[in-house]
């Protein structure tokens, strides 16, 4: 590698960490599981194995078949003297689980905590940040982060007919897994009491597992630490970049980032669900395609049961698999989990299972005659470099399956229809209503929209206050004679097995 070669390697690494806001952690063994059939099995399996602690987050934990498995399963560990500790978040729960369950739990002794109830010092709008981050930590040795909960739907049910959902989750060993615990417990700590520094696992004590570098990424509100990394890559794609998202609604940003890496030759795509379980959100999402088609990205759509995973993958060596959504709510408001690995190896096997999923979708496209493009030259030659070595014949199997996923791209299309129209007029219905309410019963408007702004003020006038105590005693901690000295900042350094 010449030196200007690699200034730019550092430089991009410096920005990929800066933008992230964690290190790249090397020396780590990640594994793709794909669907309930390979995720629920490993899971239970890793839990089975437990003889200290497992760490369990779940957006939402069903009270159904699978979810009395796992619960059954989490009860059994904590009756043996395991320590089990469990978080899931009351939207989530709202509808899939009732008292009944969480309180068997407790009663097996696992630690249960739910994040972010209603409370009333939260105001109006504290109910929008969940806790979306789905994960698994056993004895801090293996770790899974996924785009899975728990429940029926997941795994389907043949004897019915039913299709399961298609989604995606990872299993990680290595040094990553202290990343992964430590996410754990920043979560744990605002549902209660935090955990003592000693039931933490350190990096350092986890050996090395694998050849591979990632990153943990556990987003908080407000901080975009993965928005600013999805828009980097998408910056810095040079031959492909294609995303799978369960509820895509990109931002201006965002989308203009895409439309900006597939006018420079990028091969950019977006495989996103026919149906979705979320009332409205296709027609959002369908509004926001003929920006991409109209730039060049292509879009499809996937044929069989809800698609809910959450995956990218860029010129085959930098992937991302997690709980974030392509969505403000994701990027900016939940709380969510990442795990983004930079391997060739894990990259390339991720382009593979894209490939096969293009093989159960449709293309969108804008008209009839809408002509698609074939695979580009460069992604061609890039394709045959890494089959090449390892023998024609399968070189020859690999053209074959690509050949068969762009006639299957190019045979099952379906022209984009009027999408924009439909939100539009959604919109414009709504605000009629809103304001012909608030025309003729003007009270009705007036008196939510008052209380909602008098409970916003009390809330932050509360907070103010407790701001204002906690400041104070910082400067009167500050001013102590036993007050220990100022410590200089540490530098952002990567992290590898035997350091953090």
């Amino acid at each position: 590698m010449t030196r200007a070669a690699t200034r730019l390697h550092l430089h991009t690494e410096r920005a990929l960490a800066r933008s992230a806001g964690v290190p790249l952690i090397h020396g780590n063994q990640v594994r793709i599981l794909r669907d309930a059939r390979e995720n629920y099995p490993a899971w239970r399996e890793a839990i089975r194995r437990a003889h200290r602690k497992i760490y369990f987050e779940s957006y939402i934990l069903h009270e159904d078949g699978e979810g009395e498995v796992f619960a059954d399963l989490l009860a059994a560990k904590a009756r043996e003297g395991v320590t089990v500790r469990l978080i899931y978040d009351w939207m989530g729960a709202l509808r899939a689980t009732s008292s009944r369950f969480w309180q068997r739990l407790r009663q097996a002794g696992v630690e249960v905590r739910c994040f972010n109830p209603p409370r009333w010092d939260n105001g109006p709008l504290g109910w929008l940040g969940r806790d979306h981050r789905k994960m698994i930590v056993v004895d801090g040795e293996v770790g899974y982060v996924t785009g899975l909960c728990v429940g029926q739907m997941w795994a389907g049910d043949p004897s019915r007919g039913i299709d399961p959902w298609r989604d995606t989750g990872v299993e990680v060993c290595g040094p990553a897994v202290a990343a992964i615990e430590r996410s754990f417990a920043e979560m744990w700590a605002l549902c209660g009491t935090p955990l003592s520094p000693e039931e933490l696992t350190e990096a350092r004590e986890i050996p090395p597992a694998g050849p591979m570098s990632v990153r943990v990424i556990a987003s908080m509100p407000n901080t975009a630490s993965l928005y600013r990394t999805d828009q980097l890559i998408a910056a810095g794609a040079r031959e492909t970049l294609w995303l799978t998202d369960a509820y895509f609604a990109g931002t201006t940003p965002y989308v203009q980032a895409l439309r900006a890496a597939a006018l420079d030759g990028v091969d950019v795509r977006l495989l996103v669900p026919h149906a979705s379980d979320i009332p409205g959100i296709r027609a959002l999402s369908r509004a926001g395609y003929r920006t991409l088609l109209e730039a060049g990205v292509r879009v499809f759509e996937w044929s069989g049961s809800m698609l809910h995973a959450k995956t990218a993958v860029a010129d085959g060596h930098w992937a991302r698999v997690g709980s974030t959504n392509l969505n403000l709510a994701s990027w900016i408001s939940n709380w969510e989990l990442d795990l983004v690995v930079e391997n060739s190896d894990f990259g390339q096997a991720m382009e593979r299972m894209y490939l096969e999923d293009l093989e159960q979708a449709t293309e969108i496209v804008l008209t009839p005659g809408w002509r698609t493009q074939p695979l580009r030259p460069p992604l061609r030659r890039h394709l045959r470099g890494r089959l090449g070595a390892e023998g024609s014949s399968r070189a020859a199997a690999g053209a074959l399956r690509i050949g068969r996923v762009v006639t299957a791209a190019i045979t099952n299309r379906r022209v984009l229809g009027p999408a924009e129209a439909r939100i539009t007029a959604l919109g414009g219905g709504l605000l009629g209503l809103l304001s012909t309410l608030a025309i003729l019963w003007p009270a009705l408007v007036a008196w939510p929209l008052a209380l909602c702004g008098l409970w916003i003020s009390v809330t932050l006038g509360l907070r103010s206050v407790r701001l204002f105590r906690e400041g104070r005693k910082l400067w009167q901690g500050s001013r102590s004679p036993h007050a220990p000295e100022k410590s200089e900042k540490p530098e952002n350094k990567e992290v590898s097995g035997d350091h953090v």
